[in-house]
């Protein structure tokens, strides 16, 4: 018995030591698994913070790529502006020099001629003084008398002088003149108008009755509210019998709302959306029609490759007028002035059309910015990337820049031949009938002038001279100083021819 209790406790003590060995064992194991998953853990980790780290750095990188692209791109723009203000600066640094050298040619040629007076001069003196010492001793003479001959004596001969110098001016230009053609040429058919605009301001609505009109002005002036202001025009409704006005500057807006208004007494609903509605078929319209014109105007001035911002530019030109003279078609006839002009001077003909045809595009938006049509025209070229030489035309066909490039010269010739045209211009009777009389009294205020005649509306003056008093070669001195009198004191289009006539007639009868 107690062997059996003896063994039964060793049976326990050696099941025990195996149990605690057996839990030892698969304590160890677990505590290996553990570590195991727990150094995987930590590379999956250092994986996981491996792979946010690069993405980190990349967004890092595209984020300075993209900071730098930006600011390339502003220092871009930057320099493209400052490169802008450059050349302008450069163009109003050409237009001064290209001055200060107009104003030292003519210094130098103020000073040479007040040389040849000054020689002119002491010649004369020391004349005088032979010519007193020859009368006192061959002749009798007081010194009033003696003063009278020799004085007249001068004149004759200052005239004589005068007029050979005229005459070897002139006989040395025309020996110069294949050489120096294009020059010559440009020149003496540059004539600067003056920029006087008389626009039509107003367009008078037809009504099939005067009930329309209050149905236009609607209840308490909704209907008329809406419509100014969608178009932008004053809408006049006044005593005027079956007819209402619209009145604005900007020729488009009043051309769209006639357009809308006309529809809308055809329709009869006068009503805000109605008033919308038509507004907006109306708007499309006339930019449809605008955008024909432009088209048809390169067209006929056989000039592709324009900007099509351009041609809308020029068709709008369509609802413009200058003294009632259309300004679209007085651009066409510039540029086919200019062409045929290009063409007998043997030069770029393409560019004296273009310079032609868009030489007065700034009259399209001159009533939307500040400035002279010629510059806002410019300007609108410069934007539109248009050739330099093209803008040079435009800015300079007023004279407002200095012209240097004869198709410059050539748009300021057709344009003030376009507009001294017969017929091209109104012109009030009373300005007409003022400026008549003002040249035939420049004519009659000359020395000698017996009867001036104005004559082709004022495009020529013929003046009679008395034979006795003007001489032949006075005669042609007077042309040029009455010429140039003109010039002076008178505005006019165009050119006015100078004729001076000088008539001897003897008499008698044969008894």
């Amino acid at each position: 018995m107690i062997v059996y209790i003896a063994l039964s406790l060793g049976a326990l003590v050696i099941g025990g030591i195996i149990g605690v060995i057996i839990r030892k064992y698969f304590a160890e194991a677990k505590i290996t698994s553990a570590e195991a998953e727990s150094k995987r853990i930590l590379q999956d980790a250092e994986k996981i913070a491996e792979t946010k780290k690069r993405e980190a750095i990349l967004e890092a990188k595209d984020y300075i790529f993209n900071m730098r692209n930006e600011a390339e791109q502003e220092i871009k723009a930057r320099r493209s502006e400052l490169q802008r203000f450059e050349r302008r600066l450069l163009q109003r640094e050409e237009a001064l020099d290209n001055r200060t050298d107009n104003i030292e040619r003519k210094e130098k040629q103020l000073a040479n001629r007040e040389n040849e007076i000054n020689a002119l001069k002491n010649k004369y003196e020391r004349m005088v003084e032979e010519q007193k010492a020859l009368l006192e001793q061959t002749a009798n003479l007081t010194k009033d008398e003696a003063r009278k001959l020799l004085m007249k004596q001068i004149e004759e001969e200052t005239r004589l002088e005068a007029a050979q110098i005229i005459k070897q001016i002139e006989t040395k230009a025309r020996e110069e003149a294949e050489k120096r053609a294009k020059n010559i040429i440009a020149m003496a058919i540059q004539r600067c108008a003056s920029d006087h605009v008389a626009e039509t301001t107003v367009s008078v609505v037809s009504l099939p009755n005067d009930e329309m009109k209050g149905r236009i002005i609607g209840r308490e002036g909704r209907n008329i509210r809406t419509f100014e202001t969608l178009t932008g025009i004053n809408l006049i409704i006044d005593d005027t019998p079956e007819a209402v006005i619209l009145s604005s500057f900007d020729p488009i807006r009043r051309e769209i709302a006639r357009l809308t208004l006309e529809r809308l007494i055809n329709d009869g609903r006068i009503q805000p959306a109605r008033i919308e509605e038509m507004y907006e078929k109306s708007k499309a319209e006339v930019e449809a029609d605008i955008k024909d014109a432009g088209e048809q105007a390169a067209f006929e001035a056989g000039l592709h490759g324009l900007n099509p911002e351009l041609i809308k530019v020029i068709g709008r030109l369509k609802y413009r007028t200058s003294y009632g003279q259309n300004v679209l078609k007085h651009s066409l006839e510039v540029a086919h002035l200019a062409g045929i002009m290009a063409a007998e001077l043997n030069i770029d003909i393409k560019s004296a059309k273009r310079a032609g045809l868009l030489h007065d595009i700034g009259k399209a938006i001159d009533h939307e910015v500040e400035g002279s049509h010629a510059i806002i025209g410019a300007e609108l070229a410069r934007r539109l990337k248009e050739n330099p030489n093209i803008i040079h035309a435009i800015e300079s066909h007023h004279g407002e820049v200095e012209p240097r490039t004869i198709e410059a010269v050539l748009v300021q010739a057709a344009d003030a031949i376009s507009a001294a045209r017969p017929g091209a211009r109104r012109e009030t009777l009373e300005s007409y009938i003022k400026r008549l009389e003002k040249l035939e009294t420049i004519a009659d205020s000359f020395e000698g002038v017996e009867s001036s005649y104005a004559l082709q509306a004022g495009r020529e003056i013929r003046v009679m001279v008395k034979s006795d008093i003007i001489d032949d070669v006075r005669c042609v001195a007077l042309s040029k100083e009455l010429a140039k009198q003109i010039e002076e004191e008178l505005d006019y289009p165009g050119q006015i021819k100078v004729t001076v006539i000088r008539e001897t007639r003897a008499v008698d009868y044969a008894k």
